[in-house]
């Protein structure tokens, strides 16, 4: 395996520049992959974070998601491929979907 990066960021941009709607997607995301703890208060999944970075929303995906959960990782990925939202590595280069 070639030097994946720990963590990749998907923009709420597509690749030809327009921002992408619904506009909270991220926070629909989150919440997807959340978990109820045991004082029943919403916690979000470790390996997924909301950011805005340089004004535009993100979602950041730590890889070990793919470890995690093989399927909920290739879920998002399809996402991101189907609405052609730009992917970067944590210096802010694109990257291809990942595998």
């Amino acid at each position: 395996m070639e030097n994946e990066p720990e963590e990749i960021i998907i923009q709420s941009l597509t690749r030809e520049g327009n921002r992408f709607r619904p506009s909270d997607w991220v926070d629909r995301i989150c919440s997807s992959y959340a978990t109820f703890g045991e004082d029943r208060k919403l916690r979000y999944s470790p390996y997924l974070k909301p950011e805005i970075m340089d004004g535009i929303r993100c979602l950041c995906v730590n890889m070990q998601l793919k470890i995690a959960n093989p399927d909920g990782f290739e879920e998002l990925m399809q996402f991101a491929e189907e609405n052609q939202l730009n992917i970067l590595d944590s210096q802010g280069e694109s990257i291809p979907v990942p595998a």
